[in-house]
């Protein structure tokens, strides 16, 4: 099954902590600490695959956790750092952050790849707290937070050239005449209900990727019928070849038609007017098709296309078609469908200031904040130093000055997270 987009949860590792650990040896009865520090937690990160076509492995798994970091140990042995979660992408993905609606990565060829969540970094042990006075802080650092996200990944196919046109035009008899692609051809609407990819070889030697994608009606462009799932594949290519059935034989007017669909084009992504378009005429082989052609190429060609006449059934004309194709992808450059507008930058995911808040319960003081439930752990709160560190911590951040702002009396209940103090000036 072809599958182009996908939303998926992803969290990487929280830190590891660190150690609060002391020097325990025969002839040292009052060792120093001896607290390694935390492992880093593992990043979530994608990476391209190039024998990779479909998002099919995100369709039924939808969350994706990296390790936490290893806590640390006694004996200044750190914790292990993990390895970072791996996870595999075609090329021509396109990831994005649900929140923002930014783009973290435009992930374009094999072994491109991208963080997109960062692990929390592992916590400092004990022996990082030493001072001139605190010959044995009984305290340590916990481990960073982790990252986590929603975020919506989009496969855009990678293909120099897009054959674009109503369905049963003569699209996937044209890719199977032109390269050694298999698409399945019937006489009938949406045979072809996935991008086939196929390389072109010129008798010139030259080469590019052409992508039968799925035909188009009006209204494609808000996701009527294939919609969005043929219009995400052309974003990519430099070329369209524009297929036009000229022999009306379905009673379709064949300048309609091509109006139709570049107004699709036009509504989905102004950008894909200004790719080059090669108009081709195809089904030349049925009688009704000469008087056609010749209204339709001068109406066409008023407007500044180049216009071939083609049967991609007898595969007349059909080397004109690629050989001119050729010659244009060579002339133009690749086609950046991100602008720097549209990235996600450092300042839109770094955390904003932390909020501390504190309320009144009942005349009980609740205090919350994530940086102090990290606080909470480092503290020994049977050991005096590490009882005036944590206060230090409290009072740096402010969170005394605002309780005394709130009316807070001596003999006050205050509460952290588990932990219930009384508060004292």
């Amino acid at each position: 099954m072809f599958i182009d987009k996908a939303r998926i949860f992803v969290k990487s590792g929280k830190g590891g902590n660190g150690a609060v650990a002391f020097r325990k040896e025969k002839y040292v009865p009052a060792g120093g600490p001896a607290g390694g520090d935390g492992g880093n937690g593992g990043n979530v990160v994608f990476e391209v695959d190039e024998g990779l076509r479909t998002l099919m492995d995100f369709r039924y798994k939808t969350k994706y956790n990296a390790e936490n970091g290893e806590d640390g140990k006694k004996k200044r042995m750190h914790g292990k750092s993990v390895e970072d979660l791996v996870l595999k992408v075609p090329p021509g993905t396109l990831i994005r952050d649900e929140e923002t609606n930014l783009i973290i990565a435009d992930l374009r060829k094999h072994g491109d790849r991208a963080i997109v969540a960062k692990g929390g970094a592992g916590g400092r042990g004990n022996t990082h707290f030493t001072t001139a006075i605190r010959q044995a802080p009984s305290f340590a650092e916990a481990g960073k937070a982790a990252q986590e996200r929603w975020i919506i990944l989009e496969l855009k196919m990678i293909a120099d050239v897009g054959l674009v046109g109503f369905p049963n035009v003569g699209k996937s008899t044209f890719l199977s005449v032109v390269t050694k692609a298999k698409p399945k051809i019937a006489n009938y609407h949406f045979t072809t209900i996935k991008p086939n990819l196929g390389v072109v070889q010129t008798k010139f030697g030259d080469s590019f990727v052409l992508a039968d994608i799925p035909g188009l009606i009006e209204g494609a462009h808000e996701g009527i019928g294939l919609g969005h799932a043929f219009l995400r594949h052309v974003e990519r290519t430099k070329v369209l070849i524009h297929i036009v059935d000229i022999s009306g034989i379905e009673g379709r007017d064949p300048i309609e038609d091509f109006d139709k669909i570049n107004e699709e084009l036009k509504l989905y992504n102004d950008k894909l007017t200004t790719r080059s378009q090669i108009v081709v005429a195809n089904k030349m082989d049925i009688p009704e098709s000469r008087e056609n052609y010749e209204k339709f190429k001068e109406e066409i060609e008023k407007r500044g296309y180049k216009v071939f006449g083609m049967s991609a059934a007898t595969r007349d004309g059909i080397d004109d078609v690629i050989n001119y194709a050729a010659t244009i992808v060579k002339e133009t450059e690749d086609i950046e469908l991100v602008s720097e507008a549209e990235m996600l930058k450092e300042e839109d995911v770094k955390p904003k200031k932390e909020e501390i808040e504190i309320t009144n319960e009942g005349g009980v003081f609740v205090i919350e904040g994530k940086s102090l439930q990290r606080l909470l752990y480092s503290v020994n709160f049977e050991d005096m130093e590490s009882v005036q560190y944590f206060q230090k911590i409290m009072d740096k951040k402010g969170v005394f000055q605002r309780l005394k702002n709130m009316g807070a009396q001596d003999g006050d209940t205050v509460r952290l997270y588990d932990l219930e103090f009384e508060y004292y000036e």
